[in-house]
């Protein structure tokens, strides 16, 4: 049974707001990039499996995965990954903000790539986006600051890359079940991890294991849980729009645990990304709306 719209956009609200919380417990947990990430798509997908089988659905486990599928497992390891290893040297705020720049460089791509052609409202997003990323540039006197900055940057844009490659692989939709294609991109973006993981062996200590517990229910299972019954409900533009408290979570957080704070300059660069990511959501749904209503249209397998 699908939630009422209400419940439907608690849902969603609830799953953006979870998602946020990963770079939190990432800082407490003080383990490796590639350690975290592993427990939390692991830890993640057994959690999504005892939900599966608690719940009658059992049988979707068992299935033949689409090579679509799996290759966003591995992106999916990889813009986590990458994620966390850049708040070890910016500030989360900063790099979620360079993150969330994935739906305007999504559409670039496939502007260049897809031939789908960008009209003046999607160029002027793109500008809007660009603009806030250069407000959100470092700007600092210290040399060993600025280099900490510019590798923070660095995989900042390894993640944005790789979440950009995400959105754009999950186009298309599948013909698996939206539990059965997570499951398969938590699992495979775990094995992805595992020989990292197996190369610096580490065993968390009592107190590190209970934050990767936390990892793997909060956002690795419990948001994803939440996205899925939103996504059941609502319009995928809804949705993504009120995507975009995860940033605002993620900024909050930064300013209330670790005394993280941005310039007027860079608030503005966070105002200016966020509204160009919402008009590109708008944007692509308005032509996909347009592309359905035009009998002319024909579309191929």
């Amino acid at each position: 049974m699908n939630p009422p719209p209400t419940l439907a956009l608690l849902f969603a609200l609830l799953a953006a707001t979870l998602m946020g919380t990963i770079g939190v417990f990432a800082r407490f947990v003080a383990l490796p990039a590639e350690h975290i990430t592993f427990y939390r798509l692991l830890l993640g997908a057994l959690f999504l499996m005892a939900y599966m089988l608690l719940t009658g659905k059992g049988q979707q486990i068992r299935h033949k995965p689409s090579k679509r599928t799996l290759i966003n497992g591995a992106m999916l390891a990889g813009f986590m990954a990458f994620y966390i290893e850049a708040i070890q040297y910016t500030q989360m705020a900063t790099v979620i903000m360079i993150i969330y720049l994935a739906p305007v460089v999504a559409s670039l791509f496939a502007h260049f790539v897809f031939n789908e052609r960008l009209n003046r409202f999607s160029m002027a997003s793109v500008v809007l986006a660009l603009a806030g990323f250069i407000l959100m540039l470092p700007m600092t006197s210290s040399q060993s600051l600025y280099d900490s900055e510019i590798l923070g940057y660095f995989y900042a844009l390894l993640s944005l890359l790789t979440y950009s490659g995400f959105i754009l692989i999950n186009r298309k939709p599948s013909a698996a079940s939206p539990y059965q294609s997570t499951l398969v991109q938590l699992g495979v973006g775990a094995l992805c991890l595992l020989p990292l993981v197996l190369t610096t062996p580490l065993v968390p200590s009592l107190n590190q294991f209970a934050w990767l517990l936390a990892i793997g229910f909060f956002p690795g299972f419990l948001a994803i849980l939440f996205a899925v019954k939103a996504l059941n409900q609502l319009p995928s533009i809804t949705y993504g729009t009120l995507s975009y408290v995860e940033p605002v979570v993620v900024v909050t957080l930064a300013w209330w645990l670790f005394n993280e704070t941005l310039t007027a300059q860079q608030l503005i660069g966070v105002a200016l990304i966020m509204l160009a990511g919402i008009a590109q959501g708008w944007l692509s749904q308005y032509k996909a709306l347009k592309s359905s209503e035009n009998p002319s249209v024909c579309h191929h397998e």
